[in-house]
């Protein structure tokens, strides 16, 4: 059945936050060249869901670990979204999401 242990997981609360932030983000991309309420509402709900997901990471653990590692995977989700929607992505932005990448792994330990 649902169990919510494995959805208050740490892994799975960070990642839900990153997703949603990326969600959020293509969202608001679409919304830049055909802004519709439906659109307003999607990006809303993604935000909320982000928000409450965020909040069960925040009880967890530190703010500093929380946002290090939602940082890093939203920087490799929106990246990825970018490449799979035909966007191209430079030298200098893939070196710069590897940088936030490494920073962020670099700091976590």
């Amino acid at each position: 059945m649902f169990d919510i242990e494995a959805i208050s997981s740490k892994s799975v609360l960070a990642v839900a936050a990153a997703i949603g932030y990326a969600l959020a983000t293509l969202l608001m991309k679409i919304a830049a060249g055909n802004p519709t309420l439906l659109i307003a509402a999607a990006i809303c709900a993604a935000l909320v869901a982000t928000a409450m997901a965020e909040v069960l990471l925040l009880r967890q653990v530190d703010l500093g670990l929380a946002y290090i590692a939602i940082i890093a995977t939203e920087t490799l989700v929106v990246l990825a979204a970018s490449y799979l929607i035909g966007e191209p992505l430079t030298a200098k932005q893939m070196a710069g999401g590897a940088l936030v990448v490494l920073g962020a792994s670099l700091v976590s330990f």
